[in-house]
């Protein structure tokens, strides 16, 4: 009973249910379920109803809950479970499907008759088998159960062990049993019933256990769909046992239809199958017995491999083991039972104990299993000396544990001299190979090479894209002479990080070299690299150097280090280009650098070493070293603000006063100059001068001077002297800019509304980049100068609700229509509009207020606006003007407002009403007798009955000369 060392199968104990608590009364058929290899679902009925769940990767952690069910069956895949329970004083079964995890119920059913046995036939899909049907029931969705065919004759009276279906859900099959005949009753009979969904067919057959499986025969595309199923019968006294296999659906069947015995021991005359698992991995059946036999064989050939008992208590319940190609067993003790493949062991068995050297063979390559090596390297060579070049290569493609993919037997295949007309040999064995799969590293680069050498590119794509090629960096290497793109995706794919940078290098994608080195935790050379970029280009070294600079965790090369390859190079614009982004910061520690970058523009490239000091990026620099070396560049300007001793300053000063002049020189710009070297410090005494020598140095001079050191202050100080008597229009706006950006916010607004000389459009324009907090300086341009579409518009966007109230409310309600109009334009939501309106009420003027909404064509707005007004006892005739407009388009009756309604002005009423409904505007102009108007309108619609109508209505003679006239063309409307 115990399986030796060497034995094919191994059986090992993967746990006890009475040790997790189970009391042997529940380890039954009726209380155990196992549906898979992932759980084991078991059904207590004392001390209390209870389900218990076993996670077979956490056995000893099972979980109980306090359930109430006739049957519990736990999903194959997911921690979902089903419920079964009989309806009290009925045959009726009320099903629930929980999500355990969730603690949710997916879905119920209440089915009309008893549900005799119930499986997952997948995990979306319950099997629900009742005393007559079988029926589908997805847990997907609302859909209730679908009945899939009615019970055969054979299956009357017969207990339901088993449901199964095909991966394809086209073959179903129903297993049962029933008392043993007359003759033997003691041994078990076995009744299947086999379904073919598409054909709408079923077969009875005697069978005790059954199971489908796949195979895929040798030249077919597609594996052929197989049932095997176990038969123990007796006939005239004579019991026979067979195993079947047979092909389903094929026509003609591509599978040979195999039958073998099963050989029961004499002391196992009245044992029966109860089970049979098919392990896809191996390709084997495995048939279990109720008393513990366990037979093996080969689901291609039907052959027997191996018979052992491996239960000593009877055994009611198996499930498949996929993971491992075997079979969990669970026995009345509560063992339960694994059994596995011994993969060292099955093939030496099948040769040496069996003598069957074929199934040997066929077994190690299916399961890519050791021990036939030397059969399937001497089955080789055979098929090699008999030039069968084709068959040696689908064996060598199929070898076991790829004995046969090596470099020996390519060179084999290449030393093969090729026939005229026929492909070559080592062509035959790769192209065996693609078909089986995936090539390995050797083998790619071989075949790649005969490629390569053809020029045939376009096949080593497809091979790729398939993933039917190992990559390599020497297959890498081998591309990249006919093709770098597809060269660099295989280095990728291969790993070969430092053949990847480089690529990347050289297509001067630099921001990928970071990117894929952080992705793989990879750590170029850096330096390396840059002085390889820095050959071939200069400007590409700048931008790889700059997001290095970028890196999280810093720098990998230092600053000065980067520089100084730019600089060996004299590179002086990438230097300074690199050092100008990464000191942004201005930090202190940068001292140095900043003073290296001044030092060598101001000794080949005065002009940018002046900008940048104009720029005032950079204050840690050593300002006695770049006053002298500006005093030598002949930037004496620079150099007199960096000088801090008396007699450098005098010595710098006389230097540029001769350079500039060649007479008299007023000094007067140096000494600001000076003094703005400490600006905060001495602003009052620059404004004080400015003042004072006005007159000689010119107003816009000392402006251009506060502007140059961006001294807004200085400038607001300076200008507010002269901002009185003063009607220039730039001396104005140059007041309220620096107001503004010194935060003189109560200045800015009384400026704005007292001045009458800034230019308007361009300071509206600043106020408005300028995003100050308090709006009304620009409340204040806008509504003087007539920019209060421009004002609404940006109140609006930039969220500043609260000023468009107080600008309609408080400062100029004459101006809401135009408020209004923009608000719709931005589509601002109706609401605040309306509050907007009604918050204004009768200071709106009306008629503007209508024009605005429409020529937008949204009249609708002011509805309730105009009938508050109404309400009030506005007799204003744009009020209701508006106001039938909005009734006319509403098509709200509008007849009586129209009759009915003494104030709204019927010419403009009835032309409104035109092109909308010519009989509305012929009852809007009879109501204020507009003859002209109706005669027209209803000549033009002809409308002659109306017009007949009015005319005799009013009988009035020149009314009739009209009509009558030939030029209205109606005078046939009188007759």
């Amino acid at each position: 009973m115990a399986a030796s060392a060497s034995a094919p199968i191994a059986m090992n104990e993967a746990l006890t249910l009475p040790s997790l608590g189970i009391n042997q009364q529940f380890i039954t058929f009726t209380h155990v379920t196992m549906e898979s290899e992932k759980y084991i679902c078991v059904r207590e009925t004392s001390p209390q109803n209870s389900v218990v769940i076993i996670d077979m990767s956490m056995p000893n952690q099972p979980l109980r809950r306090t359930i109430t069910a006739d049957s519990a069956l736990m999903n194959p895949n997911s921690r979902i479970l089903a419920l079964k329970a009989q309806l009290p004083g009925t045959t009726q079964d009320h099903l629930q499907i929980f999500n355990i995890e969730l603690k949710a119920k997916i879905k119920s059913h209440q089915m009309p008759e008893q549900v005799v046995f119930w499986k997952w036939v997948t995990p979306k899909m319950l099997g629900l088998v009742t005393q007559t049907a079988v029926y589908h029931w997805t847990i997907e969705g609302e859909a209730e159960p679908v009945k899939m065919f009615e019970r055969t004759a054979n299956l009357v009276n017969n207990q339901i062990i088993n449901y199964r279906c095909d991966p394809s859900e086209k073959w179903l099959v129903l297993i049962g049993i029933a008392p043993g005949s007359p003759e033997r009753p003691q041994l078990v009979k076995g009744n299947m019933q086999l379904f073919s969904v598409d054909q709408q067919r079923s077969q009875a057959l005697e069978a005790h256990a059954a199971s489908f499986g796949s195979f895929k025969v040798p030249g077919n595309e597609n594996p052929s769909t197989l049932i095997s199923f176990a038969t123990k019968t007796v006939n005239a006294g004579q019991i026979t046992s067979k195993l079947h296999v047979i092909e389903l659906g094929a026509q003609p069947a591509l599978f040979t239809k195999k039958q073998a015995d099963l050989f029961f021991p004499p002391d196992f005359a009245d044992d029966f199958p109860v089970a049979m698992q098919i392990s896809q991995k191996y390709s084997l059946i495995y048939v279990i017995t109720k008393l513990g036999l366990l037979f093996v064989y080969d689901l291609e050939t039907a052959s027997a491999v191996y018979r052992n008992r491996i239960s000593p208590d009877p055994v009611f319940l198996t499930a498949e083991a996929t993971t491992v190609g075997g079979f969990y067993a669970i026995n009345r003790r509560g063992q339960v039972l694994l059994a596995t493949v011994n993969e060292a062991t099955i093939v030496p068995f099948v040769s040496g104990q069996l003598n069957n050297l074929e199934l040997a063979v066929n077994l190690a390559k299916r399961g890519n299993l050791p021990g036939a090596e030397q059969l399937v390297v001497q089955r080789f060579q055979e098929l090699f000396a008999q030039t069968k070049y084709k068959e040696a290569a689908e064996l060598a493609a199929e070898s076991p544990q790829g004995i046969l993919r090596t470099p020996d037997t390519v060179a084999k295949f290449q030393s093969v001299p090729v026939q005229a007309g026929q492909t070559p040999p080592l062509l035959q064995y790769f192209g065996t190979l693609l078909t089986r799969g995936k090539l390995n590293a050797f083998e790619s680069l071989e075949l790649s090479r005969l490629v390569v050498n053809q020029n045939k590119k376009n096949l080593l794509e497809n091979w790729l894209a398939e993933d039917k090629l190992e990559c390599s960096e020497e297959l890498g290497d081998l591309v990249k002479t006919v093709d770098n793109d597809l060269a660099l995706k295989i280095y990728i794919k291969a790993r070969a990080t430092p053949k990847v940078v480089a690529a990347f290098a050289e297509r001067r994608e630099f921001d990928k070299i970071l990117i894929y080195s952080k992705q793989v935790g990879y750590t170029p050379d850096y330096l390396f690299l840059l002085q390889t970029i820095l050959r071939s280009d200069p400007q590409g070294a700048v931008n790889f150097a700059l997001m290095m600079s970028q890196m999280e965790g810093g720098c990998p090369v230092d600053y000065n280090t980067i520089t100084d390859l730019f600089l060996q190079r004299n590179m002086i614009r990438e230097a300074t280009a690199f050092l100008l982004d990464v000191l942004k910061p201005n930090l202190p520690e940068h001292a140095f650098l900043q003073t290296k970058v001044l030092e060598i523009n101001l000794v080949t490239f005065p002009n940018v070493a002046d900008a940048i000091l104009a720029n005032g990026m950079f204050s840690h620099y050593d300002r006695p070293r770049i006053a002298q070396l500006c005093e030598k560049a002949g930037l004496y300007v620079r150099a007199l603000q960096h000088y801090s001793e008396l007699p450098d300053i005098k010595r710098c000063d006389c230097e540029y006063t001769c350079y500039r002049t060649t007479g008299t020189f007023f000094e007067m710009p140096f000494l600001l100059t000076f003094l703005l070297v400490n600006l905060r410090a001495n602003l009052q005494i620059i404004v004080q001068v400015a003042k004072e020598y006005c007159e000689q140095l010119g107003v816009d001079a000392c402006i251009k001077l506060f502007e140059q050191f961006k001294s807004y202050e200085g400038l607001y100080f300076f200008l507010g002297s002269y901002l009185s008597s003063s009607e220039d229009p730039e001396i104005h706006f140059k007041y309220i800019e620096a107001a503004a950006k010194t935060g003189q916010i109560k200045e800015v607004e009384r400026v704005t509304r007292e001045s009458n000389f800034y230019d308007a459009e361009k300071t509206k324009n600043f106020l408005m980049e300028a995003k100050l907090p308090d709006a009304r300086p620009l409340i204040n341009v806008c509504d003087r100068f007539g920019f209060v579409p421009d004002l609404t518009h940006y109140l609006y966007t930039n969220n500043m609700l609260r000023y468009i109230e107080g600008y309609v409310q408080k400062v100029n309600p004459g101006n809401a229509p135009l408020v209004v109009g923009q608000l719709i334009d931005d589509e601002c939501p109706e609401d605040f509009i309306k509050g907007l309106i009604l918050s204004v009420r009768s200071l709106l003027p009306v008629e503007p207020l209508v024009e605005e909404c429409e020529k937008r064509n949204r009249l609708r707005l002011l509805t309730q606006f105009l009938e508050h007004l109404v309400s009030e006892g506005s007799q204003d005739v744009h009020v209701h003007n508006a106001l039938g407009k909005i009734i006319i388009d509403s098509n709200n009756n509008p007849e009586h407002f129209l009759t009915t309604n003494p104030y709204y002005d019927s010419r403009v009423v009835g032309k409104y009403c035109e092109k909308r409904d010519p009989t509305l505007a012929v009852v809007a102009y009879r109501r204020g007798q507009c003859d002209e108007e109706l005669i027209n309108v209803t000549s033009k619609n002809s409308l002659f009955k109306l017009q007949a109508r009015y005319v005799v209505e009013r009988m009035d003679a020149d009314l009739w000369e009209k009509v009558l006239n030939p030029e209205n063309g109606v005078s046939e409307a009188t007759d």
